[in-house]
């Protein structure tokens, strides 16, 4: 039987254009199952949607606590579980791989930027290389890249800055890229660039909305809190109705 983070790896690659892996971002054990049983192949858990689902505001989950909750999601299902950890919590990348490891985690996010403030790109290229080393295969590295929520506003080529960190972190090893929050437009240009897969923000409005960003050259589409932030509206729906409003 292939080992899990080979599976999640081979599902990045070779897919059709407008083929994207869609990967829905569960928040706790409840809704990794309705995900799973409703025939997703891979998950990936967004650290806003957990963040929310704890109590603490997005950003301010304390470690233990985060990997204690994708630990909860990892075992409760039988498909791959790629857990997002934000900047790493501050941890040494051996430390960071063993506790993904541990939480049975196949792969993580690392975003580069700490506190609203970018890193600077070789640092987080560095980073990124430290991790890929610690984990020895054992975990598929999803590079996230800021620049369009927390560059400079008076910047005057963000896609400029996007496209070279997102090759610097290809180079150090990363085995995708995740340019967040991106324009449509720039898509295609850091698709070339780099010889990784590429991940993008998605809505969840259907498989049309994936197929499009599956054409400006994204491999995978996931969805941050959105589907968690979509079920609290539900809640809030039915409370609503409960009281007659």
């Amino acid at each position: 039987m292939s080992e899990p983070v080979s599976v999640f790896r081979a599902l990045h690659h070779g897919r059709p254009t407008g083929d994207p892996l869609v990967l829905p971002g569960p928040w706790d054990v409840p809704s990794a199952l309705a995900f799973e049983d409703a025939g997703f192949p891979a998950l990936a858990t967004p650290s806003a949607g957990i963040a929310a689902s704890l109590g603490h505001a997005d950003g301010r989950t304390p470690a233990a606590e985060m990997f204690a909750a994708v630990a909860r999601i990892a075992r409760a299902v039988s498909v791959p579980v790629s857990a997002d950890v934000e900047a790493g919590y501050g941890l040494a990348p051996d430390e960071l791989v063993e506790r993904l490891l541990e939480a049975g985690a196949v792969g993580c996010n690392l975003e580069d930027s700490v506190d609203g403030v970018l890193v600077d790109p070789r640092r987080q290229a560095d980073r990124l290389a430290e991790v890929r080393a610690a984990a020895g295969g054992r975990l598929f590295v999803n590079a996230r890249v800021d620049t369009y929520i927390h560059g400079d506003p008076a910047a005057t080529d963000v896609a400029g800055d996007t496209v070279a960190r997102a090759r610097l972190y290809a180079e150090a090893g990363a085995d995708c890229v995740y340019p967040i929050m991106a324009p449509g437009e720039v898509l295609p240009r850091v698709a070339a660039a780099v010889p990784v897969p590429l991940n993008a923000l998605g809505s969840p409005d259907g498989p049309d909305a994936a197929r499009r960003l599956g054409e400006l050259g994204a491999a995978r589409v996931t969805f941050g809190p959105q589907l968690q932030r979509a079920a609290a509206r539900a809640v809030r729906g039915l409370a609503g109705r409960l009281l007659g409003h």
